[in-house]
């Protein structure tokens, strides 16, 4: 059937070896040899050029990979959408957010999701939002929350909320009873920040030149759990979501004034994706839970 054909090509193409192409795919080497060689002989090309060390695709070869690959992808929707079951009795959905929604939003999402749909398995990953559109144009995630902003040209982006990042800090330092600070006020603290791998760090630092900030940053982590638990302990403050201050009993956040720092987070599907009855209450879900999370 054409569906394997594809699957063995792909699977050479992407190992440049029918040797190990053969192994990832379970298969014996010349099943795999014949399916190829059939698939070239009703193309009318020769897709790979077998005359080296390595197997390399041909002109032909590269010109068919981007086909075969889109193929592929439409073909694993197909199965999906065939086993979907729309009154949500059973099912799966892969989820990716950026870090800092672990933090607040995922907890009373996932909650919320479990406690209606318990018999959808739920897969949740944390990861960059540069990773997350990747996987999404691939198909390998159903939605993903991130930042608004730069977005590629064929995912999908709808608002959920607006994050506010404010000063937070632990209930013993000299500002925890604030309730604002001014940005000149703010180039005087003495910082631990997330690094510069986070979007959010991005985003402080853009700020902060923006409006002639000059943060003392003391400290960084790769983390946002690292970063809480050094401001509970310490002196340090840090710039956040104000909401994970809240998240916590031990840390206050305070408003920056006049200017906030804020962001609009949003929900991403790859356009033209398809979309899962699981998916579709997932946004909707998750929609509820923000509009909770902001009154």
């Amino acid at each position: 059937m054409l569906a394997r054909h594809i699957q063995y090509f792909l699977a050479v193409a992407a190992h440049h070896s029918f040797t190990k192409a053969a192994a990832a795919l379970h298969v014996s080497q010349p099943a795999l040899s014949q399916q190829v060689r059939q698939l070239e002989e009703s193309l009318g090309a020769q897709l790979f050029d077998r005359s080296g060390r390595t197997t390399r695709l041909t002109d032909a070869g590269e010109v068919y990979l981007a086909y075969a690959r889109r193929a592929a992808q439409e073909l694993e929707e197909a199965r999906r959408a065939i086993h979907d079951v729309s009154d949500l009795s059973r099912g799966s959905l892969r989820v990716a957010v950026t870090p800092t929604f672990t933090t607040y939003l995922v907890g009373p999402l996932v909650e919320a999701f479990h406690t209606r749909y318990g018999n959808i398995t739920l897969n949740v990953r944390e990861m960059s939002q540069e990773r997350m559109e990747a996987l999404l144009l691939a198909d390998e995630l159903d939605v993903g929350i991130a930042f608004e902003g730069g977005q590629a040209e064929d995912i999908e982006a709808s608002p959920l909320l607006v994050e506010t990042l404010a000063l937070v800090v632990n209930r013993h330092h000299p500002l925890a009873k604030a309730t604002s600070i001014g940005l000149e006020a703010l180039s005087a603290e003495s910082l631990v920040l997330l690094s510069g791998e986070f979007a959010t760090r991005e985003q402080i630092d853009r700020f902060c030149q923006q409006h002639g900030i000059h943060p003392q940053v003391r400290m960084e982590a790769n983390t946002i759990s690292a970063v809480t638990e050094i401001v509970r302990r310490t002196t340090l403050s840090t710039l956040l979501p104000a909401t994970v201050a809240l998240a916590h009993d031990e840390l206050a956040a305070i408003a920056l004034d006049p200017v906030r720092l804020q962001r609009t987070a949003v929900l991403m599907q790859r356009k033209g994706a398809y979309q899962s009855a699981a998916a579709r209450v997932f946004r909707e879900m998750a929609t509820a839970v923000a509009a909770r999370l902001a009154s």
